[in-house]
């Protein structure tokens, strides 16, 4: 399941963002391609970390965005 969470993201955000994401979480190793080579620790935990942080780089990419609409608009307060 984590490897599957982790090749869907690759699809999403590219295979370095992926990954470097995934290798961040700790108690996850991840190979180059996306998959999970070792769960050390609880995994449900490790799971929840692992939505969690690609949760926190999403509600960046999004908020950044969304910043850039409304630089284009000054007139607009947000």
């Amino acid at each position: 399941m984590l490897t599957e969470i982790i090749k869907k993201q690759i699809v999403i955000l590219g295979p370095q963002i992926a990954v470097l994401k995934a290798r961040g979480v700790p108690g996850l190793k991840v190979s180059d391609e996306g998959d999970v080579i070792e769960v050390s620790g609880p995994e449900q935990v490790v799971l929840q970390k692992l939505i969690d942080a690609y949760v926190a780089l999403s509600g960046e990419i999004v908020k950044n965005a969304v910043n850039s609409i409304f630089e284009k608009y000054p007139s607009i307060q947000h």
